[in-house]
């Protein structure tokens, strides 16, 4: 499972553009930062309030002061700055976030978005998805593919939405996908896997592209 989601988190790295600015989401999407290639300078904001988030901190070498959104200790680049909510989340509403990058419980074809509760369980909450998926010029879903085999991509979503049309990517261990009008098109296909075996795990009908290729990790 770590290995996947080291996959996932890899190439989702290979999305940014050299000057962006960033946010990663708590969980598998705050693995992006040990991923982001040489020579693509982005600067990644933490919506608890700073910017300059670099990677995760090496054991025994942690700074108890600095934690990502998630509560994780991380590094943090010399350009950092450090600032409170308020401030946070102007950026993020203001629209200066260039891409987002987030779990998702459920997606479906229409771009729409299921990450913050499950009804009758106790979740995380809400936290900054809200703002960020209406805030940022690019939202991208990093996530396992399916829940213990059952879909999370789906024709429509069964669970209380996030926010409406708003998904642009979809990126999983098995493929890269883009939420267009017209559907969900798989343009990247994990060796690992035959687009069968992608199209039994998705629960709507995938675009294939005329492009398809080979995801890429490295």
């Amino acid at each position: 499972m770590a290995d996947l989601k080291a996959r996932i988190a890899s190439r989702t790295a290979k999305e940014f553009n050299d000057g962006d600015v960033a946010n990663l989401g708590i969980g598998l999407p705050t693995k992006v930062a040990n991923y982001l290639p040489e020579g693509v300078h982005i600067t990644l904001q933490s919506e608890n309030g700073f910017t300059g988030l670099s990677g995760s901190a090496e054991s025994g070498k942690e700074n108890v002061d600095v934690i990502n959104s998630g509560g994780a200790y991380v590094t943090y680049a010399p350009e950092a700055n450090f600032f409170d909510s308020a401030m946070s989340f102007s950026i993020i509403r203001g629209g200066h976030v260039d891409a987002t990058v987030l779990g998702a419980m459920e997606v479906d074809e229409h771009g729409n978005l299921a990450n913050w509760i499950v009804p009758g369980k106790m979740v995380a909450g809400m936290g900054g998805a809200m703002d960020l998926v209406v805030g940022a010029k690019k939202v991208i879903i990093a996530m396992l593919h399916t829940q213990k085999g059952n879909h999370k991509i789906l024709k429509e979503c069964t669970l209380p939405y996030t926010a409406l049309g708003v998904v642009d990517k979809i990126i999983t261990e098995m493929g890269v996908m883009d939420v267009t009008p017209e559907g969900i098109v798989l343009k990247e296909l994990h060796p690992d896997y035959t687009l069968d075996e992608i199209k039994a795990a998705t629960g709507c009908e995938l675009i294939i592209s005329p492009d398809l290729k080979p995801m890429e990790e490295e």
